[in-house]
Parts: structure tokens; C-alpha cells; sequence
């Protein structure tokens, strides 16, 4: 599968779990459960991008990988900060960096895996 799919269908999958129980998504992230908002506006957040990422086609779907990528890395940074001033645990909030850096290099990966395709059907045409 392509990885940007796959993150795509990632994306949107997290969405859904985080609308539809997002007490458990925020104590899997290590975050109270006393109101789902931040959860749910996270989970919508995550479906629009994966399913706009899905939809898209040529540069524009380039240009969603992008932005995924820098969602993905504001993610990852944002997770080390709340590990750096213990609001977060520290093993959750590596897990949760290891996800959004996960999440870029996967994003990475689709582009130049794109990039490669693209450049091979060109020279074949």
C-alpha cells in the first residue's frame, strides 16, 4: 500500500475512534477524560485531513502530504514540550512523539516513492 494511503486511512481511523470514544483516546494519550472537546476537535481535525489527502490528486495532493507533515511534526513537538513540563508521562509522551515522527517520515516517504513514479513514467512516455 502507499504509504500516504496508509496514513491517510491512519488518519481517519484515529478521527473516528477519537469522536466516537474520546475518553479513551485522550487516556491512551495520557490526558484526563473530564471533557472530550480537545479529543473531538483532534479527531475531526484528523478525518478532514486524511480524507482530503485521499480525495486529492497531482499537486494538491502533494500539498496535503505537506501540510500533514507539518500537523505531524507540530504534533511531535508539542508531545516532547509536555513531557519537558510533566504534563505529560513520560512514556506516553515518547510513544506519542514516536507516532507523529512516524507519521512524517511516512509522509516523506509517499512523496519521494511519488516523486520516483512520476520521474519514471517520463521517461517511459
Amino acid at each position: 500500500m502507499n504509504p500516504v494511503t496508509g496514513l491517510s486511512l491512519g488518519r481517519i481511523a484515529v478521527g473516528v475512534a477519537s469522536l466516537a470514544k474520546p475518553d479513551l483516546v485522550a487516556s491512551s494519550m495520557g490526558q484526563s477524560t473530564g471533557s472530550p472537546l480537545m479529543t473531538q476537535w483532534f479527531g475531526s481535525r484528523e478525518i478532514a485531513l486524511g480524507l482530503a489527502t485521499l480525495l486529492a490528486k497531482g499537486p494538491a495532493r502533494r500539498n496535503l502530504v505537506v501540510l500533514g507533515m507539518a500537523v505531524d511534526g507540530a504534533d511531535a513537538a508539542t508531545a516532547y514540550a509536555g513531557v519537558q513540563a510533566g504534563q505529560v508521562n513520560k512514556q506516553i509522551g515518547t510513544g506519542l512523539v514516536a507516532v507523529a515522527v512516524g507519521a512524517v517520515f511516512s509522509g516523506l516517504l509517499g512523496l519521494v516513492t511519488r516523486t520516483k513514479r512520476t520521474s519514471k513514467a517520463k521517461a517511459e512516455a
